[in-house]
């Protein structure tokens, strides 16, 4: 055989071991990923699942609280924190779907069961908010005092950052906006529980019998916005768009 044949042939099989060299490369890279993204939906579901957990803690002992006291703004707040464990449980949900390999027609679909079923708990929400508050106003009686409900507002304010940070993070890890929403959902919830706790205080050291129910009030633009939120997102995912991310 000439040398230029040996050559040739010598440059064909460097290239094949390149190739192949570079496709065992792809595809270590693509089975990472793959790994890396199974972690992160695992460990999402872990914190929205330690999410469901604090929020049905937080409904038992603020709303019987809040009814045993007559305080408007921790029943608010306790009914508030269904909606938070409504949307931890449907992520967990949606999550999950993924996890286990569903296509993308069944997450699109739990996605937007997940919102419909969000946006029915905000709006039953303000219906509660708007009850107890009215009711507050029409008795004019100030709320007693209980220190169960002040120590899981306190406890509350610690751990609510604790888990937006997880939600967030595991949200941007895996391109997920509905994670990301949750997150911002629960460092709202923040702002709600100091505004609970101005008015419990306002009540019982300044005598302002109103100040409950009012801070009761201040909660509802926030869910009556996320419910509206909610509804119209729902509404956007269609049956086309349903069969054209399936077909994708």
């Amino acid at each position: 055989m000439s040398a230029s044949k040996w050559r040739d042939t010598d440059d064909k099989v460097t290239n094949s071991r390149r190739e192949l060299i570079e496709y065992i490369r792809g595809y270590r890279i693509m089975s990472k990923q793959k790994n890396d993204r199974q972690t992160n939906l695992t460990r999402g579901i872990r914190v929205e699942i330690a999410s469901l957990v604090y929020n049905l803690i937080e409904v038992v002992v603020s709303v019987t609280v809040g009814l045993l006291t007559g305080s408007a703004a921790l029943v608010s707040w306790g009914f508030d924190s269904t909606v938070e464990a409504t949307s931890a449980g449907t992520l967990i949900w949606r999550l999950k779907a993924e996890k286990d390999g569903g296509d993308k027609r069944t997450v699109l679909h739990r996605n937007k069961v997940a919102l419909y079923v969000v946006a029915c708990a905000f709006w039953i929400v303000v219906a509660a908010i708007l009850y107890e508050a009215v009711s507050a106003f029409i008795s004019q009686e100030a709320p007693g005092f209980n220190w169960w409900g002040i120590a899981i507002l306190f406890v509350s304010l610690v751990v609510n950052p604790l888990l937006a940070w997880g939600k967030y993070r595991y949200g941007k890890r895996l391109d997920s906006p509905a994670l990301k929403y949750d997150a911002k959902d629960t460092m709202i919830c923040e702002y709600q529980t100091i505004v609970v706790l101005a008015g419990i205080g306002l009540t019982q050291w300044m005598g302002w019998w109103w100040a409950d129910p009012v801070a009761a009030l201040l909660i509802v633009p926030y869910v009556a916005w996320e419910a509206f939120e909610a509804t119209k997102d729902a509404r956007s995912v269609g049956p086309g768009e349903a069969e054209a991310t399936a077909d994708a």
